[in-house]
């Protein structure tokens, strides 16, 4: 559970640390790394803009590039209870015809799950511990290691020494300009999306996605329902969700029930979350005044399922990398850090932006030329690169090992 703890408090409970840490931003990545630090003895400093977890969250299909972080955390069997594995995977034309269903578990199995759960159950099984955080906070300025704390009205909160800094504050994060980035390279897609929940169980192994005529439809299992994502150019969603689903009906033949019930379950939601599908890289994640860590560092497209998990593997490796570090050693691990894992960021985010080149194009050729690309394409070789990072997942030991030598 994350408990909302006075800045003080929680700057006075480091006093003795060998490296006192502050996190900037309770999302997934700036959690997974504050539990890893404190099961290791450490009280890093955790701050988040938002007054409270409002987040309406969204589903997440985590690869088993996130494993390991969990053992680490003494959570992986609750993290298993609280999803539900992605089995199998199918994949329907523009207008709704179904053209290949493919097994994920085969592709995946010798590694671990492909696992559906929810944003707030993964931010549950990863707090059940308790996590303390200051919301309504976050940083205007870094001076030489010192940390201005403002609240959401930019009213002064306080200040802090610290021997690091992590930005974790999402794709948008002025923590970037903050710890000394060059500007991120953007790409906007043009599309956003409503995300939304649906009962529809009738497969809860299956993950199925329409790729239509400038729209997207895409059903994921986690726990006990279904997440919904409906997607398309903005100026088409600017009418609403109940406009946009109506013109997606008149686009396709048959949807079939269960793509049908999540297309309802967008139509009836009463404030579905919309999701801007853009993509951001910074240029470099060590920083003259701290690093960037998650959607700060490298922000994804949904479009490979991906971004999530990488972003728990980059805290995974940075917190198992800090357990070899004092205030000396600190620069050489964070570069080593940065030379093994943004290399591995950037390769899965590369191959998010190449699906997006496929789906974000609109016109009945283009579709069709689509199709006949993806029936060529089995799972196993459009996610192929992803496989191979999950093969070879560095071990943060002996990188930093390598590093002090």
């Amino acid at each position: 559970m994350l408990t909302d703890t006075p800045l003080d408090s929680q700057i006075a409970a480091q006093h003795d640390d060998r490296l006192r840490v502050l996190i900037v931003g309770a999302g997934i990545a700036g959690i997974t790394l504050t539990q890893l630090l404190r099961r290791d003895g450490l009280h890093p400093v955790l701050v988040d803009r938002m007054p409270e977890m409002d987040h309406p969250g969204y589903m997440l299909a985590l690869m088993p590039t996130v494993d390991q972080a969990l053992v680490d955390l003494g959570v992986h069997e609750d993290y298993l209870a609280a999803g539900t594995p992605m089995q199998r995977y199918a994949f329907r034309s523009h207008r709704g015809k179904m053209l290949r269903s493919e097994s994920m578990s085969d592709l995946l199995r010798v590694y671990g799950d492909y696992n559906g759960i929810s944003r707030g159950a993964l931010i549950e099984v990863l707090t059940e511990s308790g996590c303390p955080v200051t919301f309504g906070t976050t940083v205007q300025q870094v001076t030489d290691r010192t940390a201005l704390f403002v609240d959401r009205d930019g009213t002064p909160a306080g200040e802090g020494r610290f021997d690091l800094i992590v930005g974790a504050h999402g794709m948008n994060s002025r923590m970037r300009s903050v710890l000394g980035s060059a500007a991120p390279q953007v790409i906007e897609t043009g599309w956003s999306g409503w995300v939304g929940w649906a009962d529809d169980l009738s497969d809860p192994t299956l993950g199925e996605e329409i790729w239509g005529n400038g729209f997207f439809l895409g059903a994921y299992p986690v726990k006990n329902r279904l997440g919904v994502f409906l997607g398309g150019p903005d100026a088409d969603l600017a009418d609403g969700p109940v406009a946009f689903a109506a013109s997606v009906r008149e686009r396709v033949d048959s949807l079939g029930p269960r793509l049908e019930a999540s297309l309802r379950a967008i139509e009836t939601a009463p404030d579905p979350y919309l999701w801007r599908l853009d993509d951001a890289r910074a240029p470099r994640w060590v920083l003259p005044a701290g690093v960037l860590l998650g959607d700060a560092a490298a922000g994804f497209l949904p479009t490979a399922g991906i971004g999530a998990g990488m972003a728990i593997e980059s805290a995974w490796m940075l917190g198992r990398m800090l357990a070899h570090a004092d205030r000396q050693t600190l620069p050489v691990l964070l570069e080593a850090w940065e030379r093994v894992e943004r290399p591995r960021v950037e390769a899965a985010q590369s191959n998010s932006q190449m699906l997006a080149r496929l789906m974000f194009r609109r016109g009945r050729v283009l579709a069709w030329l689509r199709e006949t690309t993806l029936r060529r394409l089995s799972v196993r070789a459009v996610l192929g690169p992803i496989v191979k990072l999950v093969a070879g997942r560095p071990d943060p030991d002996a990188v930093a090992r390598q590093a002090l030598a």
